[in-house]
């Protein structure tokens, strides 16, 4: 499920404030470029500061979107853009849903930075993920353990460009070192597993839970 983000661009993130911390971090995109797996660094607000070109070619198959292109802010791409489900396989409850939870906690972290206000205020304007976000996400939470709204650790499933990989597995790695800490960032790698060999079943394929049904149950 992905929802139209109705609002404006935000403004574009300001750069490090020194020349030591703009050397780092063209320093650690050289690092990163030479990671074999999709890897990017991220703000309080998830936009994007750096990414590697395995990160570029998982996500190369997203159309054109104002607000939510997976190198400008995985957050918003996760949320409103309707081509995430592509890659992003069982789309709701193992990509939006934890999602959701990590923007919770942001915004009551940083509730008055504008980048995060104005992700609340496009899910606001959709009814289904208002009411998600503002009921079913509790008890979803609550079903599933709080363990399964961190990031690092996870293993989620994915649809990758490459027929070689097709539908796999990532694990999700936060690696965060002290100096890209302290400007605020934070690392995650997304290290692809196999690819998982599903035997086809006859009769009708079983259609996966969206996020709406996996609240429902918890009711």
């Amino acid at each position: 499920m992905a929802f139209q983000a109705e609002g404006q661009r935000p403004a574009p993130r300001p750069a490090p404030s020194t020349p030591d911390a703009q050397a780092y971090l063209q320093d650690y995109a050289v690092l990163l470029e030479a990671v074999p797996f999709p890897s990017l660094v991220v703000d309080h607000r998830w936009d994007v500061v750096l990414a590697n070109g395995a990160f570029r070619t998982l996500f190369q198959g997203a159309g054109p979107h104002p607000t939510a292109m997976p190198d400008d802010n995985f957050l918003r791409f996760v949320l409103f853009h309707p081509d995430a489900s592509a890659v992003l396989a069982d789309h709701e409850s193992s990509w939006c849903l934890p999602m959701l939870a990590q923007f919770a906690a942001a915004l009551e972290e940083h509730g008055n930075d504008a980048g995060l206000q104005s992700v609340r205020r496009d899910i606001a304007q959709d009814p289904i993920m208002e009411a998600a976000y503002r009921q079913g996400l509790p008890h979803w939470v609550r079903a599933v353990g709080e363990e399964a709204v961190e990031h690092d650790g996870a293993v989620r499933p994915l649809h990758h460009p490459d027929p070689r990989r097709g539908v796999t597995e990532c694990r999700v790695v936060v690696e965060t070192p002290r100096s890209l800490g302290e400007l605020g960032y934070t690392r995650l790698t997304l290290v692809l597993r196999e690819s998982r060999r599903t035997p086809q079943r006859s009769g009708r394929a079983r259609r996966p839970a969206t996020h709406l049904r996996v609240v429902a149950a918890t009711d």
